[in-house]
């Protein structure tokens, strides 16, 4: 087997690709792409993202201490794009997307109305790491789109056609291989 070494890169792909949003008081609402977002405690319900400083975002998020991340389907593909190539300084990302903004419990920050599960999120950490810093935030709140939930009240997210973001493209998430703990289960 043949390889070639290549100097160091972020080349941890697939990644989800999230819209987060977030808002100043009295201020118009935004929406930055993120690709480097993550979970990262259990108890309490931790995730993270990275954002590059010079971002509109950043000091939104800096200095409210909160935003929403909102995952992403196969139909706000585009939305996901646009929001993350043009600036909420120049734009309104929620009109321009035809996006709907919707209160979520525990922040200030709207979430995405047309996305099937958002995450509200208040920061307890920033951590500088040269061009990107690392926002920790425990989930405050969790908001799910019904269309999925069946009439046990289970939610169906791998039915809302979630998209994820490798090597500078996007996919749709596809075929089931497996579900957690199958390689151990015993056989019927």
């Amino acid at each position: 087997m043949s390889r070639e070494n290549w100097k160091p890169g972020n080349m941890l792909y697939p990644v989800p690709a999230v819209m987060v949003s977030c808002q100043r008081p009295g201020e118009k609402p935004n929406i930055l792409t993120i690709a480097w977002a993550g979970t990262i405690c259990s108890d309490p319900v931790m995730v993270s993202i990275s954002v590059r400083p010079e971002r509109y975002s950043y000091p939104i998020i800096r200095e409210t201490g909160e935003f929403a991340i909102n995952l992403v389907t196969k139909d706000l593909t585009f939305a996901t794009d646009y929001c993350g190539v043009k600036s909420g300084r120049d734009v309104d990302k929620f009109r321009e997307m035809n996006l709907t903004p919707v209160s979520l419990e525990g922040i200030s920050a709207p979430g995405i109305g047309e996305s099937p599960l958002i995450l509200a999120c208040k920061v307890t950490e920033v951590k500088p790491l040269g061009t990107h810093d690392l926002f920790l935030a425990e989930v405050v709140s969790v908001s799910v789109n019904q269309d999925f939930m069946d009439e046990a009240g289970k939610f169906h997210l791998n039915d809302t056609d979630l998209m994820a973001y490798s090597h500078g493209e996007y996919f749709r998430l596809g075929e089931k291989l497996g579900k957690f703990g199958y390689s151990v289960q015993k056989k019927k």
